[in-house]
């Protein structure tokens, strides 16, 4: 699904961490480019597997981000 959702209008870029437990982050320019990625025939596809096959359960959030700022100790 990352290599689809790059090509969408609107991606902004995805992040991804697992262990005990998965989180992915995707970023969107706006809620119109969200929506168009929900309705995209092959994520939608994606959606229905995951409900039926990988996932007992999961939730979705969609924020805004007002502000970024990271840190990175220099060996």
């Amino acid at each position: 699904m990352e290599k689809l959702a790059k090509e969408q209008d609107g991606f902004l870029g995805v992040e991804s961490a697992r262990n005990e437990i998965g989180i992915t982050v995707s970023y969107w320019r706006d809620l119109e480019s969200i929506k168009k990625w929900k309705q995209q025939t092959d994520h939608l596809q994606a959606q229905q597997k995951g409900r039926a096959v990988w996932y007992k359960n999961y939730t979705t959030r969609i924020a805004l981000v007002e502000r970024e700022y990271s840190f990175e100790r220099e060996s």
